[in-house]
């Protein structure tokens, strides 16, 4: 067990920033924490790094009980944290350099590192630069570098896609499975979903401080109500014959979106049969007709709710 984590309780005054949380994380996953803003990923992310202080609970990393003065295993963990952390006031180059210099002494070693970490993160023809010179992009694979350089068997990835384009990000997600396959263990936060679901072997849902559920993303799907989805557009239809259709043998809601209809079905066969019945014997004509399997954003929202948060 490369992270133990177990019943965490973090407090600021009255607010609950960790209500017994838990976690486990074996050796060579990317495991997904996931959860709404405010859900407590940061904090239980700075807690397990010994950041911060907490009320109760017990955190092992490699096996060993985590403290401040845990240089040993500080070592061997690197952090991207989800805001950019480099200093303006040196290159592309010395910026890597200055990060893993902290925990590599031998010059020559660490020069390997650093050159090695530059051709990783494709910032080769950036070594010069200063941050402000950088693109949002370019800016992120650096932080990356910085985090990485080392080569850390553990590694806490928070949020390292927002806000770049779609080439940074493809090449960011991409680099972060070839860490994996080297040997590095994962703990990846995001808001985009379908990055958990291209990414994580194992997924950990939280809200309000606490673990909701853990699992593969074949495991969360089986525990939501909707099993399958079908999205259906009409020519023209009523409103009363829209309620009709809530009639429909497994059928749980109905939600329109633009001029498609999302009908979503608890377990059962034969949904998309019952749907197709119902339209002949309705004589209704449709424009569009196809089934969905439920997503990691439908598990997501189940747990979590729909409502906005801060």
């Amino acid at each position: 067990m490369i992270v133990k984590v177990n019943n965490l309780v973090k407090r600021y005054k009255e607010l609950i920033a960790l209500d017994h949380f838990n976690m486990e994380v074996e050796e060579g996953e990317i495991i997904g924490l996931l959860g709404p803003n405010g859900c407590g990923k940061t904090t239980a992310i700075n807690c397990i790094l010994s950041l911060l202080s907490f009320d109760k609970g017990e955190i092992e990393v490699f096996g060993k009980k985590m403290t401040p003065n845990s240089y040993d295993i500080k070592q061997q963990i690197g952090l991207v944290p989800q805001e950019v952390s480099v200093f303006d006031n040196l290159t592309v180059r010395e910026n890597i350099d200055y990060f893993c210099g902290l925990y590599v002494d031998n010059n020559n070693l660490r020069k390997q590192y650093v050159d090695e970490a530059i051709e990783f993160v494709g910032l080769k023809d950036f070594i010069k630069f200063y941050p402000k010179k950088l693109s949002g992009g370019l800016k992120r694979r650096l932080n990356i570098a910085c985090g990485i350089a080392h080569k850390p068997k553990l590694i806490f990835l928070d949020e390292p896609t927002v806000a770049v384009d779609a080439q940074s990000r493809n090449f960011i997600l991409n680099g972060i499975k070839k860490l994996n396959k080297e040997g590095s263990t994962i703990i990846y936060t995001t808001h985009y979903l379908e990055e958990v679901e291209m990414l994580c072997k194992r997924i950990i849902i939280m809200d309000n401080g606490k673990d909701l559920v853990s699992g593969t993303k074949e495991e969360l799907k089986a525990m939501i109500t909707t099993s399958e989805k079908i999205v259906v557009g009409f020519s023209t239809v009523q409103d009363e014959v829209v309620e009709k259709m809530k009639n429909i043998p497994h059928v749980i809601d109905i939600e329109k979106d633009g001029e498609d209809y999302i009908i979503k079905f608890e377990n059962g066969f034969n949904n998309l049969t019952n749907l197709l019945d119902f339209i002949k014997k309705k004589d209704l004509t449709y424009t569009k007709l196809h089934s969905q399997l439920p997503t990691l954003n439908d598990v997501f929202l189940e747990l979590t709710g729909k409502e906005l948060r801060d």
